[in-house]
């Protein structure tokens, strides 16, 4: 039980409207919503400021570049847990579905994908049980086809894993997102500091897994949602019968299209699209894919992910609220969408009797600033 908290004197993003109003937050809940401007006895004065449902993150790597902070450095899962909390807390995010790869090349030690996600989850879970955590972690299971140990790493998860999300990760060289070999090479080896020679066996490795067992690890991370009851996401579509082919498996979710031909085909088949926040604000794709804003203006984007930047989705948010002179709509692509494709009934919209996750933002400045955010009806930053 909490104290009944009232919020007045702010704009408050409805599903079609931004009302000057008040709200109050009681139980944990939204228990009222009442439109004026007047600040009643012992209410928080927003001074204007924007109330909304607090972001909704289907797809960040945030938590991966917490426990790694540089190459070949292992961070205390605990404390790096515990900031990436804190992190996406400030940002307004209020309900995470944290990335993890499963599926991992242990042949070659030199590639960099070791085993890490049952581990990490385990501890991600036991931080939530304890209530160490501020704000709602769900886990989203990345499954790399292209490696050798995913069906096992998969049969370690069950229905207690609290996995919402799974998607299916091919990142064969030459095709979705680096098609441009180039771009795979600049990103790879900037990364992992590889040689000319140790790109060529990178590439050469990851063909070879995707003809060996490609298919099998699509099968099975297809099997594995539905054993977990997880929605299924694709990756990085680019060709209408890629998209196709997702629809047949049940994929609900296409996570970043590299072109208009997949997102217009997604669109067809009642796939929703989500794309980056860092697109969106950068002008265009680091990948040389298609950029956020075409698909928005083509009215084929549904949802924006932070991806890499947590505090990008808020900015991405407003900016997409310009591009389509419309907020409400898009305060619903890091709200209501989000939890609508995922099965999250209970949140995402400012309604009476839908969790108090609420996040007051300021926008007097250049860019929105997220200034409190309340998690069941708890003030959490």
């Amino acid at each position: 039980m909490t104290s009944p908290v009232c919020l007045a004197n702010a704009r408050l993003v409805l599903g079609n409207r931004v009302m000057h109003g008040r709200m109050t937050l009681s139980d944990g809940e939204i228990a009222a919503i009442d439109e004026g401007s007047d600040v009643p006895a012992g209410a928080v004065d927003c001074g204007g400021d924007v109330l909304m449902p607090g972001l909704i993150e289907l797809h960040t790597d945030n938590l991966e570049r917490h426990i790694q902070p540089r190459p070949g450095v292992d961070w205390p899962h605990d404390a790096a847990i515990l900031a990436h909390d804190a992190e996406l807390t400030v940002c307004g995010i209020t309900t995470v579905f944290d990335a993890m790869r499963v599926g991992s090349v242990v042949s070659d030690t030199s590639a960099n994908y070791a085993k890490y996600a049952r581990g990490l989850v385990s501890e991600l879970l036991a931080l939530r049980k304890a209530g160490a955590l501020r704000i709602n972690h769900l886990i989203h299971l990345r499954a790399e086809v292209c490696s050798e140990t995913l069906i096992a790493e998969l049969d370690e998860f069950g229905t207690d894993d609290a996995v919402g999300l799974i998607s299916l990760m091919d990142h064969t060289p030459g095709q979705r997102q680096f098609r441009d070999l180039e771009k795979l090479r600049a990103y790879v080896c900037g990364k992992h500091g590889l040689s000319e020679a140790g790109f060529a066996d990178h590439v050469a490795r990851q063909k070879g897994l995707q003809a060996r067992l490609g298919a099998v690890h699509e099968a099975a991370a297809v099997a594995a949602a539905g054993r977990m009851g997880a929605v299924l996401a694709s990756h990085d579509d680019t060709t209408a019968a890629q998209v196709q082919t997702s629809a047949g498996l049940g994929i609900r979710l296409a996570e970043f299209p590299t072109t208009i031909e997949a997102a217009s085909a997604c669109r067809a088949a009642g796939i929703a699209v989500i794309m980056g926040a860092p697109n969106l604000i950068r002008g265009g794709s680091h990948s040389g894919n298609v950029a956020a804003a075409e698909l928005a203006r083509a009215d084929l984007l549904d949802i924006l992910s932070s991806d890499y930047v947590p505090a990008g989705l808020i900015q991405a948010a407003f900016a997409l609220g310009e591009i389509w002179n419309d907020l409400p709509r898009a305060i619903a692509t890091v709200t209501a969408n989000p939890a609508r494709a995922t099965g999250l009934t209970d949140r995402g919209s400012l309604a009476i009797g839908l969790r108090a996750d609420i996040i007051r933002v300021a926008c007097a400045d250049v860019r929105p600033r997220v200034c409190a955010t309340w998690v069941a009806g708890v003030r959490v930053a």
